[in-house]
């Protein structure tokens, strides 16, 4: 046997399994995989890889049962073959998978700690902490905590730029498992200006949002003349979702509409991408629709991306934007109570993110104003803006307050009104804000 044909063989396999996956075929990538697998456990760089590219494949069909255990065998193979370097990201999310969300706090903090004390050659020691810190940096957006995650946002940007100053090849590992790597540098500095734009967009700094937008659209454009892998298209069309909500805000609707019809050419190139993002897609559509006034529009699109989609996360943000469409039509309250009921900020609300629980404070207290309830609709701004201002939700902040002045505005008392109102528009000028500038203004006059 020659033994560079052993990598051959086993990178056709990778590749053609990734294939079959950007057709949607992954039920004839799995078994490919699985016979890989099982006849690469004297070769450890690739037998990693495959169990690697095995587990997110399952991670991917939510079956997080042989995802898991596929990271158990991982983790435990890479310590047999002496790894401590591979066998640390499996392990750590091993450990994150089968934790429920109060637990991951705590088991960060000692992740972070073992990170640290680690003993190796730079490169790897900067590379499990960029994979350590974006867990971190995605678990706090994910809980919509905006404010807490700034310091491990920076220590992650530090992190990425310790990281491109180091040469691969100034120390190569001994230990052939220690070659494979959970991604290659130059894609995680595109992740971190993701999550930095992800960031931006939750806090409401959108100027910022569009400055790490251009940088990583610009870097993926270089890497996607040399380099073909399907997460390159998955971090871009990532970037245009999240630019195209900010284009929204600042009142760029005809480029936010370019930029969709730009997600729905990507997403055509494969059909893995147009089914895990076309219940965004719709949602993008349906923002936009509520942008130009056309609720009827809005209505249909979000309720197909709710039929789309599985994600808890998604699942709120959409039925929070619906009710918005319902309220302003005024004449749904049936389907109106039924979506509040679901979405209720101080009962089991149904996802864990602080962000989306304010906001469903935000749409009560607009449904109350709509009814004339005036003396509810404050108390559920009030909780809105004390859950915003603990995190910094600025567009959030902005909203409630405007809202507020509206209410004192109608009530006749326009010193309060005033006061509500003026710290609006500083507030939406500084994000900036479109819709929340004209509200102010119109109460201003």
């Amino acid at each position: 046997q020659i033994p560079q044909f052993e990598d051959v063989k086993f990178e056709a396999a990778s590749l053609l399994s990734e294939l079959y996956c950007q057709e949607n075929s992954v039920d004839t990538a799995k078994p490919l995989l699985r016979k890989a697998i099982q006849i690469s456990q004297q070769t450890p760089y690739w037998h990693c890889r495959l169990l690697f590219q095995l587990a997110q494949l399952h991670t991917l069909e939510k079956d997080l049962v042989s995802a898991c255990d596929l990271l158990g065998v991982g983790a435990e193979y890479a310590r047999v073959v002496g790894s401590e370097y591979t066998s640390f990201p499996w392990e750590l999310q091993l450990l994150l998978m089968e934790r429920k969300l109060q637990e991951v706090h705590p088991l960060l903090t000692l992740c972070g700690q073992i990170v640290e004390n680690w003993q190796g050659n730079p490169i790897q020691k900067e590379s499990l902490r960029v994979f350590f810190l974006v867990l971190q940096v995605t678990h706090y957006l994910d809980a919509g905590q905006v404010k807490s995650v700034k310091p491990c946002l920076k220590q992650l940007q530090q992190c990425i730029q310790t990281i491109s100053t180091l040469h691969d090849d100034e120390i190569l590992p001994s230990n052939p498992a220690d070659l494979f790597h959970w991604l290659p540098k130059e894609h995680m500095c595109v992740l971190v200006y993701l999550v930095t734009v992800m960031h931006s967009m939750q806090a409401g700094y959108l100027e910022k949002a569009q400055k790490y937008t251009d940088k990583a659209l610009m870097q993926l454009e270089k890497l996607k003349m040399l380099d073909c892998s399907p997460i390159l298209s998955s971090f871009q069309v990532i970037l245009l979702e999240h630019i195209i909500m900010c284009r929204l805000v600042t009142g760029h609707k005809a480029t936010a509409l370019q930029e969709i019809s730009q997600v729905c050419q990507l997403c055509q190139q494969s059909p893995r991408l147009f089914s895990n993002h076309a219940a965004q897609l719709h949602t993008l559509l349906g923002l936009y629709c509520i942008s130009v006034n056309c609720m009827d529009n809005a209505e249909a699109q979000f309720t197909t991306a709710l039929r789309l989609t599985t994600h808890q996360e998604l699942w709120a943000f959409i039925v929070t934007n619906l009710a918005s469409v319902y309220i302003r039509e005024g004449n749904r309250h049936q389907e109106l109570y039924s979506l509040l009921e679901r979405i209720n900020p101080d009962h089991n609300f149904p996802v864990s993110s602080h962000c989306l629980r304010a906001a469903a404070f935000y749409i009560r207290g607009l449904f109350s104003f709509f009814q004339g309830r005036y003396n509810e609709a404050k108390r559920f701004l009030r909780e809105t803006l004390k859950m915003s201002n603990a995190e910094d939700l600025n567009r959030l902040t902005a909203c409630s307050l405007v809202l507020l002045g509206h209410i004192f505005y109608v009530l006749g008392n326009h010193r309060e009104s005033n006061n509500m109102v003026v710290p609006a528009m500083q507030l939406a000028s500084k994000i900036p804000d479109m819709s929340v500038q004209l509200w102010s203004s119109a109460l201003l006059r």
